[in-house]
């Protein structure tokens, strides 16, 4: 009878193993037909859309872009006049805004400002956008602690409050849109960042465990979205650079170009997108090639040292993406 059993374990545990191949072949042409193909993308007008960081360049253009896509958007900032500003710009549009001066690093001031937006539109968020980051852009040793410690609680703990106080209604209408804006630095790390790169690689992580919880619970309605740019234009890293020849192929983005590709991704529900795309290259690298190979490759691109600009000149204010 055991013997029987284990037969039967091992024919179930091969034909699983057949279907999980032909399902990665799969995946990877349809992955492959859309970079060529455009797929179809969902309308958002109606959608009720929370940005975080919405005072800033990124977040600013991030309101405007789904505006215009006819849906309504809640803005939340701790700079309540360029929040504010960000609200008039999208009226301006023809769009809804409503504006909340919010700490997202404050847990309990998320908990309530949600109530709050519940309130006061009167329906549940449908989509939300954590956007808000920040860079110490100092030496780690030189680094007063309560920058680090800031850097930590925007970039990567304020997701966790944002997401509970949201992802609740979410699961319970089977539908819902979790987008986090990362960094290409969550994938990979250079020199002299050990704060920035620590919360991006743990906003990267966390992400993906949201992700993959959504999936092993089969709540097929709540989609998300890991964005991972490259350096934009925001004043964020002011002075970064890397090696002069290589920086033809991968200059910084512009801000409007950067949100583009982003929304492109989002309307049409893709999983991950690096901006640009040439940035998949060091992801690959960094997990095929030795350590070492991976050194020499940063050496010859600048890349290993592209922040000691940026590092040298900063006043030690943090900076907003």
């Amino acid at each position: 009878h055991s013997g029987h059993l284990r037969s039967t374990n091992r024919m179930i545990f091969l034909m699983d193993l057949q279907m999980m191949l032909l399902d990665v072949i799969y995946f990877i042409l349809r992955s492959s037909l859309r970079a060529v193909l455009r797929p179809r993308t969902k309308p958002i007008d109606g959608e009720l859309v929370l940005i975080t960081g919405a005072g800033g360049g990124l977040g600013r253009l991030f309101a405007q872009e789904f505006a215009k896509h006819g849906a309504e958007v809640v803005l939340w900032d701790v700079d309540g006049g360029s929040n504010e500003q960000t609200a008039k710009l999208v009226r301006r549009l023809g769009g809804k805004a409503q504006a909340y001066t919010v700490d997202v690093t404050n847990k309990e001031e998320v908990y309530r400002c949600a109530q709050l937006v519940r309130q006061d539109a009167g329906r549940d968020v449908t989509m939300l956008v954590n956007n808000a980051g920040v860079v110490a852009g100092k030496r780690m040793l030189d680094c007063p602690d309560e920058l680090m410690e800031r850097t930590m609680k925007v970039n990567c703990h304020a997701l966790f409050w944002t997401v509970k106080a949201f992802l609740p209604q979410m699961k319970a209408q089977n539908h819902g849109h979790i987008v986090t804006i990362a960094s290409v630095l969550g994938l990979f790390s250079t020199a002299c960042v050990e704060d920035y790169c620590a919360s991006k690689f743990a906003a990267v992580g966390f992400h993906e465990s949201l992700a993959h919880e959504l999936l092993a619970e089969e709540v097929k309605g709540v989609k998300t979205t890991l964005v991972c740019p490259y350096i934009v234009n925001t004043g964020m890293f002011e002075g970064c650079k890397i090696r002069e020849e290589v920086e033809v192929l991968l200059p910084p983005l512009e801000p409007q170009y950067c949100v583009e590709q982003a929304m492109n991704a989002i309307l049409v529900d893709q999983p991950l997108v690096c901006i640009p795309r040439l940035t998949y290259l060091p992801v690959i690298s960094r997990a095929l090639l030795p350590w070492e190979a991976n050194v020499v490759t940063y050496r010859f691109m600048g890349s290993d040292k592209c922040m000691y600009p940026f590092i040298d000149t900063t006043s030690g204010q943090e900076s907003r993406q």
